[in-house]
This record gives structure tokens, C-alpha cells and sequence, in this order.
């Protein structure tokens, strides 16, 4: 499986991605979603205790999670519970937060601009361009 990892940023908060190139598909990190959309101070506990509950209900979701190596913030890479576009939808919506609507728009936008990268590959390359100028890498004279 062809993966790409990447950073997004919403609202000042990250959450770690990965472009799956054979799926054509985002995978997010469902502990840093959770974290955004619930502000809270332990945002595993509060998945594992979702997990629970939806285990509990019966929801065919809780039995489709995937874990996927991300990068932690100790720099080293661990299996982490990642769910794609359909599946994060699907748990924003168990998650009570006025920044759901917000979070899915955000989510909508990520995607909408990686199908377009696909379509026309100068967006890539202009992306990778503000990318890099963004992250201070400027080029030496």
C-alpha cells in the first residue's frame, strides 16, 4: 500500500493524515479528531470509551477500524486508529461538539483539494511550493 503521511491544521491543532495512493483516500488519526472535536484533556480515553459504547450499540463500524503507523510526538511512529473520510463522519456524528460542522467542512476541503492534485498535477506542484515556503525552507540566493 503507497502511502503518503501529511500534517493538517485545523484551528491551530494538528491532525496526522495519510493518503492512501491505491484507495485514492485520506486516513485521519481518530485520537487527534477527537481531541479537537471534545477539547479533552485525555482525548485516547475518551476514544477507547466511544469505542466502547459503540461496540456496545452493535455499530459495524467499531469492527472496521484500521490501524495505521503515524508519527508521534516523541518523533517515533506507532499504530495508530485511523478511520477514513465515510468512517470519520460516521464518528463525528457520536461525538456531541459544536465544532462537528466546522470539523466536516474542513474535512470535505481536505479531500476536494487532494482529488484535484490528482487531476491536474501543477496543483501538486504549487502546493508543495507554498508547503515548503510555509515551513521557512527558502531558497538561498
Amino acid at each position: 500500500m503507497s502511502q503518503e503521511t501529511a500534517i493538517k491544521i485545523f484551528e491551530n491543532r494538528q491532525v496526522r493524515t495519510v493518503w492512501n495512493e491505491e484507495e485514492e483516500e485520506w486516513y485521519f488519526s481518530i485520537v487527534d479528531v477527537v481531541g479537537i472535536l471534545t477539547e479533552s484533556e485525555n482525548p485516547r480515553r475518551y476514544w477507547s470509551d466511544l469505542k466502547i459504547k459503540l461496540k456496545k450499540e452493535g455499530s459495524q463500524l467499531y469492527e472496521i477500524f484500521v490501524q495505521l503507523k503515524l508519527q508521534s510526538s516523541d518523533g517515533k511512529f506507532y499504530n495508530t486508529d485511523v478511520a477514513n473520510t465515510e468512517q470519520l463522519f460516521r464518528i463525528i456524528q457520536s461525538i456531541p461538539s459544536p465544532k462537528a460542522e466546522p470539523f466536516k467542512q474542513w474535512m470535505t476541503q481536505i479531500a476536494k483539494e487532494r482529488l484535484d492534485q490528482l487531476q491536474d498535477p501543477e496543483l501538486s506542484i504549487e502546493q508543495a511550493m507554498t508547503d515548503y515556503k510555509r515551513k521557512n525552507f527558502g531558497i538561498a540566493a
